[in-house]
C-alpha cells in the first residue's frame, strides 16, 4: 500500500496538546481535520522529533519536526450500485444531489444497499480522492428517507472538512417546504401558550427546544427542555387551504440540523406534517373544508410532505458562495395543485 509523508515544524506558542498543535500547524493543503489527525496519532502514524507519538494529550515544543505518514485512500467496503441520481451540481470536490423520496442516505443494518452512498460510489467512481482515508463520499448532513430534496456530499477530504465546519457553525442556508395541518398564526392564543414557541416580525413562527431520542420509541425524537441537543426552527406561512383554512404550505428554515427537526417541531406546535406516519400526520379534516378529491389526496398522501428546496453554502475549496434550488417533486406538486383548485 502506498504512503505519503507530510513534514512540518511546530510554530511559536504551541497549544498544550499534540492534537491541537497538529491541527493548528499542519499545512492547509494536507486537508487533515482534527478528527483525522486524532486517528493518525492513535495509529502510530505521527512522529515528533523522531519519536512515534500515540497520546493526543502529549506536549510539543517550538521547533519540533513533525512527520505524518498517511496511507493513500483505500476502497470502501460499501459496494457501488448503478442507481439513477439527479445531479444538480458537481465538480472535483463535491456533488449536490436532488434526492428522491424513499431513498436512504447511508447504509445501515436495515438498509445495507440501495442507498445514496451506494449510488454515489458508482456515479463518482475514481473521482473520489478519499475522505478520512477511504474512497467514499463524505456525508456531512442527511435528510430523512421519505423527505425529498437537496443535499451536498464531499468528494475530497478538503471539501468534507470545510463543509462539516460550516454545518457545525450553522452557516449553511437550508430552506424546506412543508404542508402542515392548521395555519400557524401569531394571534392564536393556543400556539402562544406552547412552551418553546414564539413569533418574530412577519408572523414567523420560531420553535426553540432541546431534542433527544424518545425514551420508549427509538425511532422517534422527543422535545425536551433539559438535556438533549439545542434545536431552532423557523417557519413562515406561504399559502392557506380550505374554508375555513385547515392546511398551510410552510417555508421552514433551520438554525440547527437535528434528526427529524422540522417534523417533531411542527408536531410539537400542533401543526404536524401531512402524511407523517411518525409524528401524527393523519387527521380528520372538517367535511366542508375541502372538496372530496382534495381531502382524499391529503388523507392518502403516502409520506411526510417535506421537501428540501434550497441549499446554500460557501464552496469549501474555491470560497465561492453557491446556492441551489430544487422544484417540488411530482407528488407534492400534485397535492398542492388539488388544494389550490379546491380554493
Amino acid at each position: 500500500m502506498s504512503h505519503r509523508r507530510i513534514t512540518f515544524i511546530i510554530a511559536d506558542t504551541p497549544p498544550p496538546r499534540l492534537d491541537k498543535a497538529l491541527a493548528r500547524d499542519v499545512p492547509e493543503d494536507a486537508n487533515l481535520s482534527r478528527t483525522r489527525l486524532g486517528r493518525l496519532i492513535e495509529n502510530g502514524a505521527v512522529m515528533v522529533a523522531g519519536q512515534v507519538m500515540r497520546d493526543p494529550r502529549a506536549r510539543v515544543a517550538v521547533g519540533d519536526q513533525v512527520d505524518i505518514d498517511i496511507e493513500e485512500a483505500q476502497d470502501s467496503h460499501i459496494l457501488p450500485e448503478d442507481i439513477p441520481l439527479e445531479v444538480v451540481f458537481e465538480d472535483a470536490d463535491l456533488v449536490v444531489i436532488n434526492k428522491s423520496a424513499g431513498m436512504v442516505v447511508h447504509p445501515a443494518p436495515g438498509t445495507p444497499s440501495g442507498t445514496l452512498v451506494n449510488a454515489l460510489l458508482a456515479h463518482c467512481g475514481d473521482d473520489l480522492s478519499g475522505v478520512g482515508g477511504m474512497k467514499r463520499p463524505g456525508i456531512v448532513h442527511r435528510i430523512d428517507k421519505e423527505t425529498s430534496g437537496l443535499l451536498v456530499v464531499a468528494k475530497s477530504d478538503a471539501a468534507h472538512h470545510g463543509l462539516a465546519g460550516q454545518f457545525e457553525k450553522h452557516t449553511v442556508e437550508r430552506y424546506y417546504q412543508a404542508v402542515v395541518y392548521g395555519v400557524p398564526d401569531a394571534n392564536d392564543p393556543r400556539l402562544r401558550g406552547i412552551k418553546g414557541a414564539s413569533f418574530e416580525p412577519g408572523n414567523i413562527l420560531k420553535l426553540t427546544t432541546q431534542l433527544a431520542r424518545h425514551k420508549t420509541d427509538r425511532q422517534r425524537q422527543a422535545v425536551l427542555f433539559n438535556g438533549g441537543r439545542h434545536a431552532v426552527t423557523r417557519a413562515r406561512t406561504v399559502e392557506r387551504f380550505g374554508t375555513p383554512p385547515v392546511l398551510a404550505l410552510m417555508e421552514c428554515w433551520l438554525e440547527t440540523g437535528r434528526t427529524h427537526q422540522i417534523r417533531v417541531h411542527m408536531a410539537h406546535a400542533g401543526h404536524g406534517l401531512v402524511g407523517d406516519p411518525t409524528y401524527g400526520g393523519k387527521r380528520k379534516l372538517p367535511k366542508a373544508a375541502l372538496p372530496y378529491i382534495a381531502a382524499e389526496a391529503v388523507r392518502t398522501f403516502s409520506r411526510q410532505a417535506l421537501h428540501a428546496a434550497v441549499l446554500g453554502f460557501e464552496h469549501p475549496v474555491t470560497g465561492e458562495n453557491v446556492r441551489f434550488e430544487a422544484p417540488l417533486p411530482q407528488d407534492m406538486a400534485k397535492l398542492l395543485d388539488l388544494l389550490r383548485f379546491a380554493a
